[in-house]
């Protein structure tokens, strides 16, 4: 069973990817994720000047589900250009850099703080939903809002191909890709967090996370991001890769997702619970999945159930 795949030019060992914000702060720590088996390394937002983030409480976890109002702390860029650069003399795995900012402007020259530094990707985070209160709805919000940063990280991107992550929360997901595509995206990570959502303790009555509310993720909203992969998927004919993340645990989940539409699967939350070791478990319940079914490569999952709801509808048609 084949589970590599080469995408806009870079080979990946397998389609699971370290999600962003997970571990993904030093070189370190992406070389130890890597040689958990993880397929490729995404780093955590970077902005274009040091951000504090919000204080803590900032998660609260259930087995369902996890809210995160982290608010996206990052040191800058020269910091993150140091982990960078000491991760890509070796790169064990493929890196995919992931950039932030407050105005389409500043999108632009974060992406040119890293295109030097030749990762694989950039992944332009526009749709964080735990950070409206100081800098407004996200850009993945509007249609023409993601496509004028898609265009102002493109204009400087050069040969890097550049993912924009898109947000759950939002009437028309594929309309919003479609206006990306049309931009310049060379492909998408679909989902960020759902919501905002807020949990409050019972006794004091009051929200439990200092931000008051956060990023939801976890198992519970898989069959959120398995629709949003499918309908980016539809929106611009399959043509550009997805990375579909939201709920990923098991191998049959990330099977679940592809078959939606995604070539690369990243997984966060369920480090937290399954351990590193959860790109090796994936990746073996992947190919056990794919043996019993008679899947002999992986490539052929992606878009799947898309494959399967046309030779359906050109039966009933026959028949």
């Amino acid at each position: 069973m084949n589970l590599s795949q080469t995408l806009l030019g870079v080979t990946f060992s397998n389609p699971t990817v370290l999600a962003s914000g997970i571990m993904g702060i030093t070189a370190s720590s992406w070389r130890l994720v890597a040689n958990q088996g993880a397929g490729a390394i995404t780093t955590k937002s970077i902005w274009l000047k040091e951000h504090k983030g919000h204080r803590n409480p900032t998660i609260i976890s259930t087995e369902h589900w996890t809210l995160n109002a982290v608010g996206v702390p990052d040191a800058g860029p020269e910091k993150a250009r140091e982990e960078i650069s000491d991760f890509l003399k070796e790169k064990p795995t493929p890196l995919i850099v992931n950039i932030i900012a407050e105005s389409i402007e500043n999108y632009g020259k974060t992406a040119a703080e890293f295109v030097s530094l030749n990762p694989d990707f950039l992944e332009v985070n526009i749709s964080c939903p735990n950070i409206e209160d100081e800098f407004g709805r996200p850009f993945a919000c509007s249609a023409p809002d993601a496509a004028a940063v898609t265009k102002a990280v493109k204009k400087v991107s050069k040969k890097i191909p550049v993912f924009i992550k898109l947000s759950p929360n939002v009437d028309n997901i594929g309309k919003i890709a479609l206006a990306c595509a049309e931009a310049g995206a060379d492909g998408f990570t679909v989902i960020n967090t759902v919501g905002p959502g807020m949990a409050i303790d019972l006794r004091s009555r009051m929200p439990i996370l200092a931000n008051k509310v956060g990023g939801l993720s976890g198992p519970g909203i898989k069959p959120i991001a398995v629709k949003c992969i499918a309908d980016v998927y539809s929106a611009t004919g399959g043509k550009l890769p997805i990375i579909g993340t939201g709920g990923v645990y098991t191998g049959e989940d990330a099977i679940e997702l592809m078959l939606a539409g995604a070539s690369l699967v990243g997984i966060g939350t369920a480090v937290a619970d399954r351990g590193l070791e959860v790109f090796k478990h994936v990746c073996d319940e992947m190919q056990l999945w794919c043996t019993n079914e008679g899947v002999d490569d992986v490539e052929d999952l992606v878009g799947g159930m898309h494959k399967a709801l046309s030779k359906h509808a050109r039966s009933f048609v026959t028949s």
